[in-house]
């Protein structure tokens, strides 16, 4: 899954650790989100989009070709 995580963490002029700390997971988790090494959990894409007041699609792109890639 593609995503805009560092775009919109870079229009708050947050850290991935001030990002971390305000949905309450680990900076690490952030860090590999943005690197596209881990997808989150709907329930922590619904937090980053209410964070950011976006649409999870605004920060997220599923591309379906990608399923079932390691």
């Amino acid at each position: 899954m593609e995503n805009d995580l560092n775009v919109w963490r870079a229009k708050k002029d947050i850290t991935q650790g001030e990002l971390a700390d305000d949905v309450d997971v680990s900076r690490q988790t952030i860090n590999a989100i943005e690197r596209g090494r881990y997808d989150p959990s709907l329930e922590l894409a619904f937090e980053l989009a209410h964070y950011f007041e976006c649409t999870i699609e605004d920060i997220f792109e599923y591309d379906p070709a990608d399923d079932g890639e390691a």
